[in-house]
């Protein structure tokens, strides 16, 4: 679990903050590796600090005392401290840094719930705007420390009460002729989840694919941009 501090206070730097044995120590971080390093990801100390120095308080550029350092930590070495700092303490952000990951967030799930699901009424996706009107409505909070994916299940269902969706996925085989294998593979393979694929001996390329039915128009849309109605296709379910 990620330590966390939220904005219970004014932040003006992204910190990690550790309170030990009564004292405070700070060190000012780059946010994104910071989080990663708590999550025992292998980052190198020196890419997450701004600056080489720990602090009894960043804010008013006060550094903490080398006696206390060695005291506490048994060691007066800054990348020693702040790798302590790191694993045991929290992370605090700024409003803006924060704001800039939620919305960033919000915008990956909007997207997967435009991209993944129809209105079970037309058949078609809805408009984003549709779906960023549901989240407003029902008052998503979005939580900058999950993945968007992480987080799908649990919007979706609080939004579902105002925006009926339906998640239908369509197993499909495809066939392209040799001419423009290559470049259909690539486009096949940035928009859904291949199940199967084979290169037959005329050079074509067979695949079964997982479609959701919100993509399906476009995906066949494409294809033909590239093989101008060249292709074999089936609905297997």
């Amino acid at each position: 679990m990620v330590g966390i501090t939220h904005d219970h206070e004014k932040v003006q730097f992204n910190l990690a903050r550790l309170k030990k044995n009564g004292e405070i120590f700070e060190i000012v971080v780059e946010p994104s590796l910071a989080i990663e390093f708590k999550e025992d990801k292998d980052i190198d100390v020196r890419n997450i600090l701004k600056s080489e120095k720990i602090f009894s308080d960043a804010k008013k550029g006060l550094l903490a005392s080398e006696h206390k350092l060695k005291e506490i930590f048994d060691s007066e070495e800054i990348l020693v401290v702040a790798k302590i700092i790191l694993k045991e303490g929290e992370i605090q952000l700024t409003s803006e840094y924060r704001q800039g990951i939620i919305e960033t967030k919000k915008k990956q799930i909007i997207e997967m719930i435009n991209k993944n699901s129809v209105d079970p009424g037309t058949g078609l996706p809805h408009p984003v705007t549709r779906i960023e009107n549901a989240f407003t409505e029902a008052k998503i909070h979005i939580n900058e420390f999950k993945s968007a994916k992480e987080q799908l299940e649990d919007i979706i269902k609080q939004i579902r009460p105002i925006l009926p969706l339906n998640f239908e996925v369509k197993e499909i085989e495809i066939k392209i002729p040799r001419e423009h294998a290559g470049k259909v593979n690539a486009i096949v393979r940035g928009l859904v989840k291949i199940q199967k694929e084979d290169w037959l001996s005329d050079g074509s390329w067979l695949c079964i694919v997982e479609v959701p039915v919100a993509i399906q128009q476009e995906l066949f849309d494409r294809l033909n941009d590239v093989v101008h109605g060249n292709l074999e296709s089936k609905i297997l379910k």
